[in-house]
């Protein structure tokens, strides 16, 4: 017997309230509205709720308030309409008004199938873990930089390319919480964004790597296509990102790709410290999550003065936050008309003088090969294959980022090829 929650039009409401009755299943409420639902699935706590894709009856509010208590969510749509507004909400488990009760009762039982079955793979893999007898299979590595657009998403997009291109199965998620860009560079929808989805689905424990093929997306390419998972449309919607949703989701892609690249934020304050409620969201929770979580870390500074200032004063709330992790330095937009004569020495030298950073990879400024890349919504390495600042990426990932067996025998480096 399962307690279901409902909140359906009128006429639909007591078609489902029948058959699911005589199938002994029972009704522990029946919601006018999203807000009424809400406050009834807090009190009565049912195993599912059976609603609506339509606004009065399906919320935000509705799905933040079912992840919360574990309950799961059946929406149900009369179009294709009902059926984005669903996908805006990251519910991608929909069935048509009018299907049967033998079919809305079989995708229940799969869902809780499904649930059960993920809560014994995690439980199993943290007593393999506890045990050291499995390690996980993929490379995280976490791309953040100040305020100021230094060009993080570029040098995600650009690392993803390039993994991609020496073969390996990749993902790039984009876990922005502030101004999610991944989708728009690479020409794609994000009405539903996929790691939003993810989230949703870690949260309610039925997050698997099948889940991950389903609500990405794929960048194809000749040269190597790999997985996205779109960031948020609406930057309201960052409470979806909590930190343990984060967290669980990183973990079941370890087990997806071979290298899971993180386009985050430039914010790493911990608002917590301001808060009265120690329990309330943190919008900064998703970004330090997944540098905290990552393997790597990719610190992308401007190479100007403006740039390079902001830099040094957020790197060091960066190693408070992830101490003891491997960061790799890259200073991008490397250009003598904003340093004056040997550029990169200057670079190197104020990075080494005020930060104690030694060996940092640069990046030059080539604003015909971005501008190519963004038009054409394709990666470097399919719009500006020979351009400078593919080199000088492909080169990162070469001697930076790649195990040293899959190296080349000598590999090239950007700076070899820079210009006063």
């Amino acid at each position: 017997m399962t307690r279901i929650a409902l909140a359906l039009p009128a006429q639909l409401e007591a078609r489902i309230e029948a058959e699911s009755i005589d199938h002994g299943h029972t009704i522990v409420s029946r919601a006018a509205g999203a807000h009424e639902l809400a406050a009834v699935i807090e009190e009565t706590r049912p195993d599912c709720a059976i609603v609506a894709a339509e606004p009065r009856y399906l919320t935000p509010r509705v799905m933040s308030v079912c992840d919360a208590i574990g309950v799961r969510t059946l929406a149900l749509v009369a179009g294709d309409v009902d059926r984005r507004y669903a996908a805006t909400l990251g519910l991608f488990e929909t069935l048509p008004t009018d299907s049967s009760w033998a079919v809305l009762e079989s995708q229940l039982e799969q869902q809780l199938d499904l649930r059960l079955s993920q809560r014994g793979e995690l439980g199993a893999g943290v007593h393999q873990a506890n045990g050291s007898t499995k390690r996980s299979r993929a490379t995280v590595i976490g791309v953040w930089g100040p305020s100021g657009a230094p060009g993080r998403t570029t040098t995600a997009i650009g690392i993803a390319a390039e993994l991609a291109a020496h073969g390996h199965s990749v993902a790039l998620a984009d876990v922005d919480t502030h101004g999610a860009s991944i989708a728009p560079t690479l020409g794609m929808l994000d009405e539903a964004p996929g790691f939003a989805a993810a989230c949703r689905l870690a949260g309610n424990e039925s997050l698997t790597t099948e889940e991950f093929e389903r609500i990405s997306q794929r960048y194809e390419s000749g040269n190597g296509g790999f997985w996205v998972l779109t960031g948020i449309g609406r930057p309201s919607r960052w409470p979806e990102l909590s930190a343990s949703r984060v967290a669980t989701t990183i973990a079941v892609a370890r087990d997806w790709v071979d290298y899971l690249v993180l386009d985050t934020a430039s914010s790493l304050e911990n608002d917590e410290e301001i808060s009265s409620d120690l329990m309330a969201p943190r919008r900064n929770a998703a970004t330090i999550t997944a540098l905290q979580e990552a393997d790597r870390i990719v610190a992308v500074g401007s190479a100007d003065p403006v740039g390079m200032s902001r830099f040094l004063r957020s790197y060091v709330d960066l190693v408070e936050s992830v101490a003891n992790a491997d960061v790799t330095v890259v200073m991008n937009r490397l250009r003598a008309s904003a340093i004056g004569l040997n550029p990169a020495g200057q670079v190197i030298e104020t990075l080494s003088r005020f930060g104690g950073i030694e060996m940092p990879a640069l990046v030059p400024y080539d604003r015909p090969a971005i501008d190519a890349s963004i038009l054409s919504a394709r990666t470097l390495v399919d719009a500006a294959p020979r351009s400078a600042v593919r080199t000088a990426l492909g080169d990162l990932v070469a001697s930076r980022i790649l195990p040293a067996v899959e190296r080349p025998a000598r590999a090239r480096f950007g700076l070899a090829r820079l210009r006063g």
